[in-house]
């Protein structure tokens, strides 16, 4: 699947939640979506625009005075419904800490040693943040339709952080038998 269509999957998916200014949109991509999904910001606007031209969005009166309300229409909900339906496309992986311990003998043990720790703690954190984002959803949308959609993502997230901590016990364990 194209970016672009990616990013129209990202928007009209936002859209399909609730209608939203574009400041809104480009936040709850940001906030909501970005545990598991980054999007440019200079593709939003330009996306929403190209959507609104296709009648996939509509533009309505904002909130304050100059603002606009996106709202999906029928046709952008069966635009949306094609591109979820669509293959996944899966794009190759681009881990700096794996590269960087892939040629690790040339860095030295001590050095992988302290990226490991980082990123054990960079997924305790990431572990500490999807925990209270658990709590926080299962409260704030309790009763939402989308509910247990969205707690399939957070609940994704928790298992890599997971999984990422038990790689770094695992990690360490080797880099002793290598020294």
């Amino acid at each position: 699947m194209a970016r672009r269509s990616q990013t129209e999957m990202a928007v009209l998916g936002a859209l399909s939640m609730q209608p939203m200014t574009a400041y809104a949109l480009r936040e709850a991509i940001r906030d909501v979506l970005g545990h598991f999904w980054s999007e440019s910001f200079g593709q939003i606007y330009p996306t929403l625009q190209a959507l609104e031209q296709q009648g996939h969005v509509e533009r309505r009166e904002g909130p304050r005075a100059g603002s606009s309300t996106f709202v999906i229409t029928a046709s952008g909900t069966a635009h949306l419904h094609e591109l979820l339906s669509e293959p996944i496309t899966t794009t190759p992986s681009r881990n700096g800490l794996l590269l960087r311990l892939f040629f690790g003998r040339t860095l030295g043990s001590d050095r992988c040693r302290e990226l490991i720790l980082q990123a054990r703690a960079d997924a305790e954190r990431s572990l500490a943040d999807y925990e209270e984002l658990r709590r926080t959803v299962a409260v704030e949308d309790a009763g939402s339709p989308d509910l247990p959609y969205i707690m399939t993502t957070i609940s994704a997230g928790r298992h890599s952080a997971q999984a990422l901590i038990a790689w770094t016990e695992e990690a360490l364990t080797l880099l002793d038998g290598a020294t």
